[in-house]
């Protein structure tokens, strides 16, 4: 699944991390996680995170001695919403099965 529509026009790194965000949905992702999801180096993830969190698109909880990185609730699409004009056909599939 997607961030909503509305928070896709930031820079690429931002996206990705939301999109794994919302695909993991109430459980989070640790920053080790990611990094894999997004692939950059740790200094342009941090970037990433921070404005994120400036912009309150992402919240964070200590679980367990380790940071889990949450998406806000307003990121989050509803499921029973349309998905977007602009995803093909594999896309929505992709997203449906977990890709």
């Amino acid at each position: 699944m997607k961030a909503k529509r509305e928070f896709r026009d930031r820079p690429d790194v931002q996206v990705v991390v939301l999109d794994a965000l919302v695909d993991r949905g109430e459980e989070g992702m640790t920053v080790f996680e990611l990094r894999a999801a997004a692939d950059v180096n740790i200094d342009t993830l941090e970037g990433a995170l921070a404005e994120l969190k400036d912009d309150s698109l992402i919240e964070v909880e200590a679980t367990d001695g380790q940071a889990i990185v949450l998406p806000d609730d307003r990121v989050v699409p509803d499921p029973a919403d349309p998905p977007d004009d602009d995803d093909s056909l594999f896309d929505i599939v992709r997203d449906r099965l977990g890709l």
